[in-house]
């Protein structure tokens, strides 16, 4: 990571946008703090990626954040073929001093590892320009790739701080798949999912899920009672009828980053 983020610095003195995507459910957890201090001085657009899957009301608010902040912000589905022009019209918008030149717009697109950035580049160049991959790590060096006479691309792997200062930071990430599931304790995730909705989107999470459980004198932990009420429902069962709690957490995780629960942000503007 100390290698890619000097290597970075030196890429930095080529281009004259920064390109940054960003998860739309979890667009400050999934920045890296070192962008803004590497970028400072260039023309700054943020992608909030995935925002097909993200609460529309948190994703305008996150927008309104970053623009207050100077940077150009577009919502967009990198899986997706048809932004391209709201892509130029930013450029435009973020590089207005630069745009007559004879040269095109040079930008750098960066992001942590596994928000899109390679789908991104080759949705935007129509074709296959960058590899692509569902975990993070695919990009394993830098590539320029030409956009239209006014832009050119240079993608670069994605950089992952060595450490998590905060640990909400890396649940948030592990919830979207930013870190490999390999590392990952899932019912953990599972758990604060199921938390995390009921606290604050409820009528989203029963509608999927059914209604929380009361809990009892005896049993008390009324996500866990939630997490076997799915598993019996889901046939996520042992033998003897026990619950699956490896079974069901994943199949809740993957209904999330699926967006099968509907619509779900993991923060809000107002935590910055």
């Amino acid at each position: 990571m100390t290698k890619a983020r000097r290597a970075m610095q030196e890429d930095l003195k080529l281009v004259d946008l920064v390109m940054e995507l960003t998860d739309a459910r979890a667009p400050l957890a999934g920045r890296n703090p070192d962008i803004d201090k590497l970028a400072a001085g260039k023309a700054r657009m943020i992608f909030l990626n995935k925002a097909d899957l993200a609460d529309d009301q948190a994703t305008l608010a996150w927008m309104d954040y970053f623009r207050k902040k100077g940077i150009t912000p577009i919502r967009l589905d990198a899986r997706k073929t048809n932004f391209k022009k709201a892509v130029v019209d930013g450029v435009k918008i973020a590089c207005q001093e630069k745009i007559e030149r004879d040269r095109p717009i040079r930008a750098m697109v960066v992001g942590i590892p596994n928000v899109g950035k390679s789908t991104f580049i080759n949705s935007l160049a129509g074709k296959t320009a960058a590899k692509t991959g569902n975990k993070p790590g695919v990009t394993r060096g830098n590539q320029w790739i030409k956009i239209d006479k006014q832009l050119e691309l240079l993608d670069t792997p994605g950089i992952l701080w060595p450490k998590f200062d905060d640990e909400a930071i890396g649940m948030k990430l592990a919830c979207v798949g930013s870190i490999s599931d390999e590392v990952l304790n899932m019912q953990e995730i599972a758990y604060h999912l199921l938390s995390y909705g009921k606290a604050n989107y409820n009528q989203l999470f029963e509608a999927r899920y059914g209604a929380v459980p009361q809990p009892d004198d005896e049993r008390d932990n009324e996500i866990v009672l939630w997490m076997e009420n799915i598993a019996r429902q889901r046939g996520c069962l042992k033998r003897g009828a026990e619950t699956d709690f490896d079974k069901v957490s994943a199949q809740i995780t993957d209904d999330f980053r699926s967006g099968r629960i509907g619509k779900v942000s993991l923060e809000v503007p107002e935590q910055a």
